[in-house]
């Protein structure tokens, strides 16, 4: 049986990774609506690159992946605008969508498989070295958790995803790979 959930999309100019944070002002009636939604019903709602559109206004038209998006912090600006800090969870693959009155997107996703804990392969050693030397510039807030996830693909993977001068399209690009080591190559394959 397949794992599919009805979530409210918020589609943006950005991919947001798993384990990637975000931050994102909210001003719209229908997220802010939405959030409340989310809040009482303890539910989660999903991220989507744009494909055409903007991110006020008219319902944009979401990419087919994107990525369950969980809020971490929130407070308000200075200009009185909602800001969240959230937090890339699962990858899902959208089936379907509708739009409410109030122009919000509905989504019948399914969720992707989660990643294996496999190790690098051998092929792509040099990824971890590459991202501990980002690591050290970009400052321990990317650092891992322990040094055991320097070894795992899945994890060398997103964070390089997330801290690479990679397009957008790339980023939804490995966002469809089910396999951590196709999503090292495609990562190695990119660079010069």
């Amino acid at each position: 049986m397949t794992d599919t959930a009805s979530l409210p999309l918020f589609p943006l100019h950005t991919v947001l990774l798993p384990g990637a944070v975000l931050g994102l002002r909210v001003f719209e009636r229908r997220y802010l609506d939405m959030l409340r939604e989310c809040s009482r019903a303890g539910t989660a709602f999903g991220v989507c690159l744009i494909l055409d559109g903007v991110e006020v206004g008219a319902p944009a038209l979401p990419a087919a992946y994107g990525v369950e998006a969980r809020i971490e912090d929130f407070d308000v600006g200075a200009d009185g605008v909602l800001v969240l800090r959230l937090r890339g969870q699962r990858r899902f693959h959208v089936e379907h969508t509708r739009v409410r009155d109030n122009g919000l997107i509905i989504a019948e996703v399914t969720w992707c498989a989660a990643d294996s804990d496999d190790e690098l392969q051998p092929e792509h050693a040099l990824m971890a070295t590459v991202l501990e030397h980002i690591i050290e510039q970009a400052g321990a807030a990317f650092a891992p958790v322990s040094p055991a996830q320097m070894e795992q693909a899945s994890w060398v993977g997103w964070r390089l995803a997330e801290l690479l001068p990679l397009q957008d399209a790339q980023r939804l690009q490995l966002l469809q790979h089910d396999d951590p080591h196709q999503r090292l190559q495609a990562l190695l394959d990119w660079m010069p």
